[in-house]
């Protein structure tokens, strides 16, 4: 499924998503990632799906939210991998302008060293990149980057990229306990945004089930300490901590809508119900899912979340 959604977005208000990398190919292997570990490293660019596939599917989604009248502030290309490993990434873009809705791509920056991603980057309304350390074996230990992959290019091209891009463009930092909460560590990502100026700085932390159970969310401490470090140097800093709420909208077949959303953004049991209960549905169709092996249930800080399993995971 290419396309889901509309979700509700921390960061894009309502968002329909773009799935156009299969699961789970990805340049890192993060282990904070909320849809598991990698399946398969990759860097080099391929074509995964036509452009008329993935802009017929979105099509299809949008007009169904529209004939509901749901709203849509974003088309967003947020998959399972890296959205820049596809090849097609600005044909699919220039194709999608059509239907009269912003495009917002968010990406893990680990292509950004190369001048033809970041042109066709640069063709989105709105872009985020991912900066989760300077140091560059704290960014291979959260990360778990490609071994072809070079840290100090990746920096390199994310300013070369903010001095360029004429949308708004948002940065990302995930915070995990023990790893990079510490003064340093935030001090350094935070002198590095200061020169790439972005629109805001987000700062993250694991609302979802992490890849690696040891990869925790810092004290509410560090947090608060984060945020006033990066406010010393980027104008304007946002913490995603919280709950994105339960306000999920069908589009179409209730598992189809179920399975889509639930592949890229692990859904809460109280959002699946509140889903279910839109549609007049019984929970006897999650359970079949689990029970085909289409759905996982998995508890993460007191709360059980229902995540699609990828094609080749057990």
């Amino acid at each position: 499924m290419i396309a889901f959604g509309p979700v509700p977005s921390r960061r894009l208000g309502r968002s329909l998503g773009i799935n156009n990398i299969p699961a789970k190919i990805c340049s890192y292997s993060c282990v904070y990632c909320q849809v598991g570990r990698t399946l398969q490293m990759e860097i080099k660019r391929s074509s995964f799906y036509s452009p008329q596939e993935i802009y017929q599917e979105v099509k299809e989604k949008v007009d169904s939210s529209r004939s509901q009248g749901l709203a849509i502030d974003y088309l967003t290309f947020v998959p399972d991998g890296e959205p820049t490993l596809d090849i097609n990434l600005s044909r699919e873009i220039n194709m999608l302008r059509s239907l009269g809705i912003r495009i917002a791509v968010i990406s893990n920056a680990s292509q950004i060293w190369d001048d033809g991603v970041r042109e066709e980057l640069a063709m989105a309304d709105w872009v985020s990149l991912k900066v989760d350390a300077l140091d560059e074996r704290i960014w291979r230990r959260m990360d778990r980057p490609h071994r072809a992959l070079r840290h100090e290019a990746i920096l390199q091209g994310i300013l070369d990229f903010s001095k360029d891009f004429k949308g708004v463009l948002a940065t990302e930092s995930m915070l995990l306990a023990g790893i990079n909460d510490d003064c340093n560590s935030l001090r350094t990502i935070a002198e590095f945004l200061e020169k790439v100026n972005p629109a805001v700085a987000y700062i993250s932390v694991p609302t979802r089930p992490p890849a690696e159970t040891w990869a925790t969310m810092p004290s509410e401490e560090s947090i608060n300490r984060a945020y006033q470090i990066f406010s010393t140097r980027v104008k304007h800093v946002e913490l995603l901590v919280g709950y994105e709420g339960d306000s999920f909208d069908l589009t179409g077949n209730v598992e189809s809508d179920i399975l889509s959303i639930a592949a890229v953004h692990p859904m809460r049991e109280a959002a699946v119900r509140k889903f279910l209960q839109q549609a007049q549905e019984s929970w006897e169709l999650v359970q079949r899912l689990i029970d085909q092996g289409k759905l996982i249930k998995t508890e993460y800080l007191g709360n059980n979340f229902y995540l699609r399993r990828p094609e080749g995971r057990n």
